[in-house]
């Protein structure tokens, strides 16, 4: 039993000792892997750094990019020469949603409207004061009678608004007439001193085409004619804008090159008035 108990007491130190060694093994591995998952954790996180130097690269080719196509928006052709949408060229607002047919029914009404006008009076021969005429009469004996006889047939009497024109709309109206008037006689003044020949040819034919038109039609069907236009030009141009600029561009070249050989020919000849005009 001594032997035995002295076997069991010199085996367990040895168990103790290699029981402490496993343990410490486990511990300094465990310890380790405590180290490297703690340096795995910091690795993943999120740690701020500098841009790569390609992004400023691509920063700069993406500006460039979009510079040029800016510059080659801005040199496209364009009819007249202009540089805002065909909305804002009519005006904006609604008139421009008229003529673009923005609303179909208040734009086919108004077109059949003027249409009914032009049949009434051109068509039909119809006078304007006989027509401004009976429609007064027409109104203000449906209004009386209707007033006096409410009382009558137990209806409300009729509620006409009361119509007053603004002053500020009428002094806006004059202004911008007063305005285009004077632009008017200033560029006529211009043409007149001989100082553009471009100006000049250009009044010309647009007189000479008016004078045309008008001893092939009178004011009515002219007005009625330049109204059809406003409603059918401006929306089909707005439709096929890229094939009309196109081709208008091709038209443009081709006129700048004759006039270029009229002006070699015949106006570089013809002599002009004063740059200035001359000071009193």
């Amino acid at each position: 039993m001594a032997e035995q108990a002295h076997a069991e007491g010199g085996v367990s130190p040895k168990s103790e000792t290699l029981m402490e060694k496993i343990a410490d093994k486990l511990h300094i591995g465990g310890g380790g892997d405590g180290d490297g998952s703690s340096d795995s954790d910091n690795d993943e996180r999120p740690r701020p750094s500098a841009p790569p130097a390609h992004a400023e690269v691509t920063e700069s080719f993406a500006d460039s990019a979009a510079s040029a196509a800016a510059e080659a928006k801005a040199k496209v052709f364009r009819l007249f020469g202009r540089e805002k949408p065909i909305h804002n060229v009519l005006g904006g607002g609604k008139p421009a949603d008229v003529f673009l047919w923005r609303n179909r029914n208040i734009s086919a009404g108004v077109l059949g409207g003027f249409t009914a006008i032009w049949v009434l009076f051109e068509l039909l021969g119809y006078h304007l004061l006989t027509f401004v005429c009976h429609g007064l009469i027409f109104s203000l004996g449906l209004l009386f009678l209707w007033s006096n006889a409410s009382s009558f047939i137990n209806k409300s009497p009729p509620r006409i608004p009361e119509v007053i024109i603004p002053e500020d709309l009428v002094v806006k109206i004059a202004l911008s007439t007063r305005y285009e008037i004077n632009r008017a006689f200033a560029n006529l003044r211009q043409i007149a001193l001989g100082r553009d020949i471009k100006k000049f040819l250009i009044a010309i034919a647009g007189l000479w085409l008016l004078s045309v038109l008008g001893s092939c039609c009178n004011f009515l069907t002219l007005l009625y004619i330049v109204f059809v236009v406003l409603h059918t030009v401006p929306i089909l141009y707005e439709k096929y804008e890229e094939q009309i600029d196109s081709y208008g561009e091709k038209g443009w070249v081709e006129i700048k090159k004759q006039y270029a050989v009229f002006d070699a020919k015949v106006l570089s000849k013809v002599p002009r008035g004063p740059l200035k005009d001359k000071k009193h």
